[in-house]
């Protein structure tokens, strides 16, 4: 195809054929999906505030806004792209000045910008996702708990380097993934606070000489406070980056613990039997149950992943000025990072409140690969009086004889212990059977570790306590924002003057 047919197929003017298919028409569903209800809001609120102002009248504001309120009431899903208007903006404007004329459908736009405009939308979007996700976030959180408290008596093996290091207890354990958890969750609140300013009144970026009130309309539409200066407030983008880290540092930790779980499933560990609604039968071999649930959970999180990285990357060296046309192309990256997040986090919560976990499993698990031994050493150290430098040596010892005959710390009576000892340290030093008893039994080290923090039961019943108050806090944090944005949502509404 020469240059003439190109061009004859493209036209001659704005927007070209391959414009609008490789991009006018992606952006306008993307608006379309998930801006138009906040576009409106926006409408509403600009139109009553520049009527108080006296900027326009009132009787022309109630028109505007009763023919607004109309339209905002639409089913989106029925607006499809037309070439005639460079997108969803334009559409609605159009349809606004069919039915009240241009003139007056004209002074919606006063003191206004496409830039300020479109920087609210994405914030009020952008609120309503995060409040979404820490929503669903809590309800891993209340699962852990509850299962947590179940547990704070169930024993396992702890593991450092993927190897089994030292006895534990599922209790302790969950509240390990809450507390992780809960750091994320901190992290899309701090996103809100950035997220839930707003930039109506900056317009195209210096502001306006119409006697605007930017604080009134800050209000109208459930902002927490402004982006004072104008630049920043077109300009800025940590709006952005704060919700995609939180979305990447979130995936990424949650994917760890998500591939934890996928582990203890297995048959060879077999410690979490994960409900039947969330395992699949194989085609071919009918023993499996493979736990499809945790491992879809663990490819959506690194998806999410990849949605906040594309965020971070799309906004890496660009101007600090106005970035609409690149939120264009960036915000549905979020929104697929939100929704990822969100899914993950829906899965993970059936999987944990339904799971079965077998205690005595885990608890015989624990008996093995000499995993007391660090306590042989404490107690050589703490009640013997044995350096600690040489209470490790001949606990290494100990292990690798262990390793060597093959043979477990239950496996060694009381006597070949203290002749171990006679052959190795210069201290005169015996254990009784009770002592010995002591040493080897998982149950016991946890028992003794009752430092803050530790797996102690009586320490985990108290860091439970704590995160029930916690997630509590969350909870109500979560309802009162959203009664307080959903009011203001239906006050803008039926707004009369």
């Amino acid at each position: 195809m020469n240059k003439e047919e190109f061009t004859k197929q493209e036209g001659s003017v704005f927007p070209g054929k391959t414009y609008v298919d490789a991009l006018l028409k992606h952006v306008f569903y993307d608006q379309r999906d998930y801006l138009f209800h906040a576009m409106f809001q926006i409408h509403r609120a600009h139109v009553v505030m520049l009527s108080e102002q006296g900027i326009i009248k009132i009787e022309d504001a109630n028109l505007i806004l009763a023919c607004v309120n109309r339209i905002g009431e639409m089913d989106a899903s029925s607006l499809h792209y037309s070439p005639d208007f460079e997108d969803l903006f334009f559409m609605m404007e159009s349809k606004i000045s069919q039915e009240i004329g241009p003139d007056l459908a004209s002074m919606m736009h006063i003191a206004r910008s496409r830039n300020d405009m479109g920087e609210a939308m994405y914030r009020i979007v952008l609120r309503k996702c995060v409040l979404s996700l820490i929503v669903d976030m809590i309800d891993v959180e209340e699962a852990l708990i509850q299962q947590a408290e179940e547990h704070l008596d169930t024993v396992m093996t702890a593991h450092t380097h993927t190897q089994p290091a030292q006895p534990t207890t599922f209790g302790h354990y969950l509240i390990a993934v809450f507390d992780v958890l809960e750091r994320d969750v901190n992290r899309f609140w701090n996103a809100f606070k950035s997220i839930n300013l707003s930039p109506m009144g900056a317009a195209a970026i210096t502001t306006t000489g119409f006697p605007i009130n930017r604080e009134r309309v800050c209000d109208l539409l459930g902002f927490d406070g402004l982006m004072e200066n104008s630049y920043d407030a077109i300009g800025g983008v940590d709006y952005l980056l704060e919700p995609a880290t939180a979305i990447l540092t979130s995936m990424t930790n949650t994917g760890r613990w998500v591939h934890d779980f996928l582990r203890l499933a297995t048959v060879e560990v077999g410690i979490v039997k994960v409900a039947a609604p969330y395992v699949q039968i194989s085609s071919i071999m009918p023993q499996k149950r493979n736990p499809v649930s945790i491992e879809h959970a663990r490819a959506l999180a690194s998806s999410a992943v990849g949605e906040a990285l594309s965020v971070v990357q799309m906004i890496h060296n660009t101007p600090y000025g106005d970035i609409v046309d690149t939120e264009d192309d960036l915000q549905p990256h979020l929104y697929r990072g939100f929704d990822k997040a969100s899914r993950v986090y829906r899965l993970m919560n059936a999987v944990v409140r339904t799971m079965e976990v077998d205690k005595g499993r885990a608890e015989k698990q624990a008996w093995k690969n000499c995993i007391t031994i660090t306590e042989f050493a404490d107690v050589l150290t703490r009640e013997k009086g044995l350096s600690y430098c040489e209470a490790h040596k001949v606990s290494s010892f100990l292990a690798r004889k262990c390793v060597e005959e093959k043979r477990e710390l239950l496996d060694w009576q009381v006597d070949d212990v203290n002749e171990l000892l006679k052959s190795n340290v210069r201290m005169r030093i015996t254990f009784t059977q009770e002592e010995w008893k002591h040493i080897i039994s998982p149950r016991e080290f946890i028992q003794r570790r009752k430092v803050r923090g530790g797996p102690n039961p009586i320490e985990v019943k108290r860091m439970i306590e704590d995160r029930k108050q916690k997630w509590k806090n969350h909870v109500l944090q979560c309802e009162k924002i959203r009664t307080h944005l959903n009011e203001k949502e239906k006050a803008l509404k039926i707004f009369r003057h």
